[in-house]
């Protein structure tokens, strides 16, 4: 009985170690800064959008598209031009959308990357440039302005059509421009209310704000940190920096503290990636893992008939076979909880896929042995 319980765990830590062959593992948690994990309140990016043509497309644009041959004749009326959409080819031009993010307190003249893509059936950005374009915010108003020629990152190459080729890498139809707006007008942003500011946590979580609200009371005892809830964290800006509060947010975002993580693992069917924190635990479970295939192989082969047969034809004979393999499964209990770097250690041997570990780490969560929250994208 030893010798075989002895046999049963040695089969189980090499069977466990499946479960995480490609997953990452996130390290214990080491100090990080205030400004990296939190954003101040007021100093928050807001969103813009607009709508443009992009042009110099060489046949790749929209099929006559109405809305399209509308934005061209309204386009080309601006520079006294008068036309009639009837006489208007729109293979040349695309319309577009475009979105960019504009950050707190960037002033009139500087520039944002704008993201540019085709709304219509448009094949290709590839070479197009987009005509000055006024990009809006939520409140209707223009605070900057897109032009430039789109890099895409990719290419759509081919004849195409009944017999053609194509080859396409990336999406041709959605590009960036770097650099590509100019900010005509200011964002409001203000940041400190009756000398007092407010920090708002990237990840919301009741312990890393107390210890957030520790941290910089044990800096300044005078600032009066407190933590109202999961994501916020008030602060009483100290005497000495009344009339420095830049300054002030420079040293505040210094201050170091070792935030708290979530028992969590994400798993990402489409890539196959797994990524588990360090706080993962898994109780006192028992596994058992096998993998069945089955293999159907189809052949076609030629009957040639003998000189008696009356139809004389040749004639196609498919045959079938399948096969089944059952690979042995392993079945043991893990007496002590592990943590998840010992899971990763004792796990990583066997060599199973990763839908298989998703597999597994689904059944540890409907057993209830997986203390964690499992995520699956």
């Amino acid at each position: 009985m030893n010798k075989a319980r002895r046999t049963f765990d040695s089969l189980f830590r090499r069977a466990l170690g499946c479960v995480l062959a490609v997953c990452v593992l996130v390290p214990a948690a080491r100090a990080a800064r205030v400004k990296d994990l939190t954003l101040v309140e007021g100093g928050r990016d807001n969103q813009l959008v607009g709508y443009g043509l992009v042009v110099g497309l060489a046949g790749d644009g929209d099929s006559n598209a109405a809305a399209t041959l509308r934005a061209v004749q309204n386009t080309l009326l601006r520079y006294g031009l008068t036309v009639s959409p009837q006489d208007i080819k729109s293979k040349n031009v695309a319309a577009v959308m475009i979105t960019a993010d504009i950050s707190a307190f960037l002033k009139p003249g500087a520039r944002i990357d704008v993201t540019v893509a085709a709304m219509g059936d448009a094949k290709s950005l590839q070479g197009g440039v987009l005509l000055q374009t006024p990009l809006l915010g939520a409140d209707g108003r223009v605070y900057a302005v897109a032009q430039g020629p789109v890099a895409i990152g990719g290419f759509l190459g081919g004849a195409g059509g009944a017999g053609g080729a194509t080859v396409q890498k990336n999406h041709p139809t959605v590009g960036n421009i770097s650099n590509g707006a100019i900010v005509e007008r200011e964002i409001p942003a203000q940041f400190v209310h009756d000398e007092t500011l407010r920090l708002l946590l990237h990840n919301p979580d009741f312990t890393s704000a107390a210890r957030m609200a520790d941290a910089i009371n044990l800096r300044w005892p005078e600032a009066s940190a407190q933590a109202t809830d999961a994501a916020t964290v008030q602060v009483a800006i100290p005497t000495d920096y009344r009339a420095r509060h830049v300054a002030f947010l420079a040293d505040l975002g210094a201050v170091e503290l070792q935030p708290d993580t979530h028992a969590r693992i994400v798993i990402n069917e489409r890539t196959g990636t797994i990524v588990a924190t360090s706080t993962v635990r898994v109780s006192q479970v028992a596994i058992a893992h096998g993998a069945l295939t089955i293999t159907v192989t189809s052949n076609i082969g030629v009957s040639q008939p003998n000189a008696f047969n009356s139809s004389g034809t040749t004639q196609q004979v498919q045959s079938t076979q399948t096969a089944v393999n059952e690979t042995k499964g392993g079945f043991t209990v893990l007496n002590e909880p592990p943590t998840i770097e010992r899971l990763a250690a004792a796990l990583n041997a066997l060599g199973v896929s990763t839908r298989d570990m998703m597999a597994i780490f689904q059944s540890l969560k409907r057993s209830g042995a997986l203390q964690a929250e499992l995520i699956i994208n």
